[in-house]
């Protein structure tokens, strides 16, 4: 039975989720109108499978953003089955772009808050140049066209390097810390040797 915090994290997480699902799809729109299905298929796809929406999180979406009058979607007739294809209106390209520019100060912002908790907490002093960035979790559907194979080697390649680097100081910083503990816990048995000698 999950407890009270549990629940609290799962419900957060969940309409984290829901907020960034929503401005994915506007920007998917943004792009040409799509209709429920290819919205999910997309999202899957440009997230390598890792985000599967299912159409209990994107219709509900879709009905919300064309109440409010950022999408518009009209039915398509032209095919055998029944579908509604959305669009993005210019109040909702408004509200994107304003989206976007949050996101963006929100992943800059955590990824300080990361490098300060990697320096100030775990004690590894990392360069701003080489502390890797919070990724910017819209990316996936803000690239356009397909990326080079060389081009994410290279960029996995630099992210590897840097995560080395840190990964070398945090094994640094815990070698130093079992040597202290191992001094700290050979004084103590020390102590309790030397005081169980005086009460014999």
């Amino acid at each position: 039975m999950p407890s009270e915090d549990e629940k609290t994290t799962t419900l957060w997480l969940k309409e984290t989720q829901k907020g960034y699902l929503r401005i994915a799809v506007l920007i998917l729109l943004s792009k040409k109108p799509h209709h429920g299905y290819e919205i999910m298929k997309e999202v899957r796809e440009r997230t390598l499978g890792f985000w599967k929406p299912t159409a209990g999180g994107v219709y509900p979406i879709l009905r919300d953003l064309e109440e409010t009058g950022y999408v518009k979607g009209e039915w398509d007739n032209q095919t055998k089955r029944k579908r509604k294809i959305y669009e993005i209106t210019e109040t909702g390209r408004t509200v994107l772009e304003r989206a976007l520019a949050k996101e963006s100060q929100l992943s800059s912002g955590m990824s300080d808050l990361f490098r300060d908790y990697v320096n100030d907490v775990l004690g590894v002093k990392v360069g701003l140049a080489k502390f890797p960035r919070v990724p910017n979790l819209l990316s996936a559907f803000l690239e356009e066209g397909e990326e080079k194979p060389e081009d994410t080697i290279n960029v996995l390649k630099c992210k590897r390097s840097q995560l080395e680097e840190i990964s070398r100081q945090l094994q640094k910083n815990l070698e130093a810390i079992n040597a202290r503990l191992a001094q700290l816990e050979n004084l103590k048995t020390g102590k309790r040797e030397r005081a169980r000698r005086k009460v014999v």
